[in-house]
């Protein structure tokens, strides 16, 4: 059974970073795309950015481009999401996912999900 579990979400104020992780089981974590994707209350499920199990390619959406940063560690089956400069924009509950497909990944179509993790951030 393949778990996805995230953590690190909380509450920040504007200005201020936090760093999200998620950790896999189930599956051969190494072998998969990563991705963090996040939806806001009454938005739909946006993504964020991805990184290729093989290369460690990432990719960003434009609106996280240069504050956010994904990482891996496949000893570790995780996979991160730091995330400086925070406004109240990024509130959202922010989900983990993995496919070895990397366009279902970025479409939010992934196979597998956590279960999210709420990140708030105060004005």
């Amino acid at each position: 059974q393949v778990q996805l579990v995230e953590s690190g979400g909380g509450l920040v104020q504007a200005g201020g970073s936090l760093r999200l992780s998620c950790v896999g089981s189930g599956l051969t974590f190494s072998t998969h795309h990563m991705g963090w994707l996040r939806q806001a209350p009454g938005k739909e499920r946006e993504f964020i950015a991805a990184i290729s199990w093989s290369t460690g390619t990432t990719w960003y959406a434009d609106s996280v481009k240069g504050r956010f940063t994904i990482s891996r560690d496949n000893a570790k089956n995780t996979v991160y999401l730091r995330m400086n400069s925070l406004n109240p924009a990024d509130t959202a509950v922010y989900y983990c996912s993995a496919d070895q497909r990397l366009s279902l990944l970025r479409t939010g179509s992934g196979d597998y999900w956590g279960q999210g993790t709420q990140v708030t951030v105060s004005s």
